[in-house]
């Protein structure tokens, strides 16, 4: 019975194998007869990657075609994040540290470079990772040659981390130029922008991209990204490249044209530096020490069109350091005050008082209501508004003059009572908001209080100190002062508890001491530098208000134009011809006799009629703002120098200098064959692009000016 039994199982066991067997050589069947086409093209695809190739940004050249932002190809360090976790903690913490020695970076920069942004224990970025999570992070670039290879050649000591070459920003600086915030800067991707990207089938953007962040390169971002390109490859099961497949080559992002001159924003950047140094070394008679000259701004426009010849801000900073990892220390400094903020373009940003550069405005806005270039006023050495003495800042007392001997001397007290009438026909303190003001609708319309919308981000607005501005900020402060008024005991400044206890009963008020200190760019009124520049270039082209660009044209990869940026007209100003002549010709005599004739002397005024106005803007608890604004009919030039003195002692002989090099003066005679702009005019034209792809200067017609000229040398 128990052998029988013994049978029957290993019968059984025999059946289920034959039957096992059978139904997998039919399962073998059906894979490779039925569905072997299918199964075969799924193994092909499994053995397919596609991986990106990142294409070249495009160039960023000056008017001549000099390179302002280019790329260069260097070895950088990467390390896979998704690898990376894959390994034993210890593990991790080895491979970190022979990499971090081995590239000469200190420890935790290194582990910070590869932290996601937003996770615990991350600094703020761009310290941090801010791109995808499953992209390679590159942590050191520009690495050495023999540091790549020996990455590569010691693989199994590296997991995770990967040598290669790629292209990176670079900044060439012709003629020295730095253009920092001009130009701005790019980091990598966000993980937000990427799915942003994603949701709107964006091509142009992947996990790897480097994105604009500031200046020229966060504006013309789309136009210098090109498209990225893909290469296929065959692996094996191992991940082992065993054949190259189908690729798509990568779309080079497209050049952009500016219109700024690199020799001229050399020289503004070079004198900027200059006249810092000058006044830090140069006593205050008023605070009995040194000035600070903490910060400094150049601007040069053509005014037949708002292009930006060059514009500088001081201090700056090297654009390259976002290029090689900057660290938390580098990037504490950019923000700091300490080091003046030198992510700040003072062109664009800085908000101040613009002192007696205001006045050209303000005549205008007199001219133009009841006076008449034949009024007379007493230009004398003050005058009394309400409890206050308001005297003369830089002129003495001149007795009666008009509006041209006011301007070339600026006289405060001339101005004082154009201001002061005007006040007291709109109805002084009673006057409600809204009324007809002369003056601030002058500087309205010449654009100040708005930005001017020039082609780079974060521009300021600057504000006019009027009688809408007063309200407002009355209604946005009357609680906070209103509370310390009514309990005064909590707050220690004796200052402040009268100010509190004012500004809650009547900080609404605009008072005479208001519309006078309006009428010389002094009080809540603020413009930026930039703004100023478009003021005067309103002032040289005869009233036309331009929005000023940076960027001329975007050039494909054979050069070919694929747009021009042509300059936005933004309005006129409305000043008579006969007005705006009288105000010019004020101007021509502040060189000649007035505020900046100590700083002209010998320069050739007959051939290059370079106006002027001068200003020094007071600040409680800092020293005087300096500025000097000017122009002919090619150029405006504006300079702006904080806690550095008067406008024409801290500031003239830079821009002299500025206008010397314009128009290549030397010794008092102008040799035009020395301009550092061709024929002492900003080209017209566009750079060319050779062949083999250099960038070659625009084509110059000649002239037969420019043939008489050659002949009278």
């Amino acid at each position: 019975m128990t052998v029988r039994r013994g049978r029957a199982r290993i019968v059984v066991v025999q059946v289920l194998v034959v039957a096992l067997f059978a139904t997998l050589c039919a399962r073998l069947w059906y894979v490779q007869v039925v569905g072997g086409d299918e199964y075969q093209a799924r193994a092909a695809n499994n053995a397919n990657r596609q991986v990106l190739v990142q294409p070249q940004r495009g160039l960023v050249v000056d008017a001549m075609g000099r390179p302002l932002a280019a790329n260069k190809v260097t070895w950088v360090v990467t390390v896979d994040r998704s690898r990376l976790t894959r390994l034993e903690s210890e593990e991790q913490s080895d491979v970190l540290g022979r990499l971090a020695r081995l590239v000469d970076l200190d420890y935790d920069v290194l582990l910070d470079r590869i932290k996601l942004c937003g996770e615990q224990g991350a600094p703020e970025p761009p310290a941090c990772w801010n791109g995808s999570p499953y992209e390679p992070v590159p942590v050191a670039q520009d690495v050495p040659r023999d540091v790549a290879l020996s990455l590569s050649e010691r693989a199994e000591e590296f997991p995770a981390v990967a040598a290669e070459q790629r292209s990176v920003r670079a900044y060439p600086r012709p003629e020295g130029v730095n253009a920092a915030q001009l130009l701005g800067y790019v980091t990598p991707i966000t993980a937000d922008e990427y799915d942003a990207a994603r949701e709107r089938d964006d091509e142009s953007l992947n996990a790897a991209s480097v994105v604009g962040r500031a200046g020229v390169e966060r504006s013309y971002d789309a136009d210098l990204r090109g498209v990225p390109g893909t290469t296929g490859k065959s692996v094996d099961s191992r991940g082992r490249v065993i054949a190259e497949g189908t690729a798509v080559d990568p779309q080079a992002g497209r050049t952009l044209v500016t219109s700024i001159d690199s020799r001229v924003q050399a020289l503004a950047e070079g004198q900027l530096k200059k006249a810092i140094e000058k006044a830090r070394t140069t006593h205050d008679d008023v605070t009995g020490r040194s000035y600070e000259a903490t910060a400094a701004a150049a601007v040069v426009l053509d005014p037949d069109d708002g292009r930006v010849i060059a514009a500088a801000s001081y201090p700056s900073y090297d654009p390259q350091v976002w290029v090689d990892g900057i660290t938390n220390r580098q990037l504490e400094s950019l923000y700091a005050e300490d080091s003046g903020t030198p992510l700040l373009s003072r062109v664009t940003q800085a908000q101040l008082a613009p002192g007696s550069t205001w006045k050209p405005f303000v005549a205008a806005g007199a001219l133009e209501d009841r006076w008449d270039t034949g009024s007379r006023l007493d230009c004398s050495s003050g005058l009394q508004v309400g409890n206050r003495w308001f005297k003369n800042y830089e002129s003495a007392s001149y007795g009666p003059i008009g509006f041209d001997r006011a301007l070339a001397a600026s006289c405060d007290t001339f101005f004082y009572r154009i201001a002061y009438a005007a006040w007291t026909d709109q109805g002084g303190t009673d006057a409600k908001t809204g009324v007809h003001d002369p003056l601030v609708e002058m500087a309205r319309a010449f654009g100040f209080s708005e930005r001017t919308g020039i082609d780079i981000p974060g521009e300021a607005g600057g504000r006019l100190g009027d009688r809408q501005w007063r309200q407002d900020y009355w209604k946005a402060n009357k609680d906070r002062y209103c509370a310390i008024a009514r309990k005064p005991e909590k707050v220690e400044s004796a200052y402040l508890r009268l100010f509190a206890r004012e500004f809650c009963a009547d900080g609404y008020v605009y008072r005479a001491g208001d519309a006078v200190n309006f009428s010389i760019g002094q009080g809540e009124t603020l413009v930026t530098p930039l703004q100023l520049a478009v003021g005067y270039a309103a002032l040289a082209n005869g009233g036309t208000l331009y929005e000023p660009r940076v960027a001329k044209a975007v050039l494909d990869a054979d050069g070919s134009v694929v747009r021009e940026i042509a300059p936005e007209r933004a309005g006129r100003v409305p000043v008579s011809k006969k007005h705006l002549r009288y105000i010019d010709g004020a101007l021509l005599d502040t060189a000649k006799t007035g505020t900046m004739a100590w700083k002209m002397g010998g320069f050739p005024l007959d051939q290059v009629k370079v106006r002027s106005k001068t200003g020094t803007a007071e600040v409680t608890g800092r020293q005087t703002t300096g500025w000097v604004a000017s122009y002919d009919e090619n150029y405006v030039v504006v300079m702006m120098m904080e806690q550095a003195g008067t406008g024409s002692g801290s500031s003239g002989d830079a821009v002299r200098a500025i206008w010397e090099g314009l128009y290549g003066i030397e010794g008092g005679k102008v040799r035009r064959d020395r301009a550092l702009m061709p024929r002492a005019r900003p080209p017209v034209s566009l750079p060319r692009v050779a062949d083999d792809g250099r960038i070659l200067p625009p084509v110059t017609k000649r002239t037969k000016a420019d043939a008489d000229e050659e002949d009278d040398r």
